[in-house]
């Protein structure tokens, strides 16, 4: 199938690591021209030297903490350079543990990292997408979404909030010939899952390899996922073969979600 993705520009968010590097990766593999965007330049740097390099990708240093930097930062890129036809709105997670015991400033925190940043991102890059007749906003998030997940109580309450905010601007962008996806991510071999079982070991007594065996036996697929597998299901929302796939949570999980 020819996704039909030559030469089309994205911006790939948290690009250094896990899902949103496997990303990059297979964007830059059907063609895309792709600008990583994340705080470390050193691992920027690492990530765009194992990208093809018949395309000039590129790379954005900026810090989700702060979204007004990330505003300046990538409206000066477009002014320098050129807009975007795909954006992958993808951010690490807010800290794991129960919402009674969390803190206000843990909720403050992620929702700038993820709702605002995802907003400011859409808005700056949008009217490039609607003269070009065509954008892809995909939103990498949770399968917290549909079905809230112990231990994670602010990452739960975000992660809601973002694809509440994720649909309403699919309905308002589609007349644009921009949609607007999530990708809700089940257990996937990245740093944060190890940290998450690392958790789950501490506070249950069990080893690492018991509590990992314990999360693989609650997916129908017993394995977790690796970080390709849900890049692919990306590529595929960001490519022409999608344009009729708008406001969509998809579950890349395995099965283990239980709701439909």
């Amino acid at each position: 199938m020819n996704l039909e993705l030559n030469n089309k520009y994205a911006l790939v968010c948290g690009s250094t690591a896990g899902i949103g590097k496997a990303t990059a990766i297979a964007l830059a593999e059907e063609g895309v021209i792709v600008t990583l965007i994340a705080r470390n330049e050193e691992k920027l740097k690492a990530v765009l030297a194992e990208l093809p390099q018949h395309r000039n990708h590129d790379y954005i240093v900026a810090d989700f903490s702060n979204p007004s930097e990330l505003k300046s930062k990538v409206e000066d890129y477009i002014f320098k350079n050129h807009g975007f036809h795909i954006l992958v709105n993808n951010t690490g997670g807010p800290k794991a543990g129960p919402i009674f015991s969390a803190e206000v400033n843990e909720f403050e925190s992620a929702f700038t990292q993820h709702l605002k940043c995802n907003h400011i991102l859409v808005q700056t890059l949008a009217p490039f997408m609607k003269v070009e007749k065509y954008g892809r906003i995909i939103n990498v998030i949770s399968t917290s979404v549909k079905q809230p997940l112990d231990g994670l109580g602010v990452s739960n309450t975000i992660r809601g909030a973002v694809a509440n905010w994720s649909k309403t601007m699919a309905n308002e962008l589609g007349q644009f010939g921009i949609t607007v996806n999530n990708v809700l991510p089940g257990a996937t071999a990245t740093e944060r899952l190890s940290s998450i079982i690392k958790n789950k070991a501490e506070k249950t007594g069990k080893s690492i390899d018991e509590s990992a065996t314990a999360m693989k036996n609650t997916v129908p697929a017993k394995r977790f996922a690796q970080p390709e597998e849900t890049a692919d299901a990306i590529t595929f929302l960001a490519s022409a073969r999608a344009a009729y796939i708008n406001g969509i949570n998809l579950p890349v999980d395995g099965g283990r979600t239980k709701s439909l």
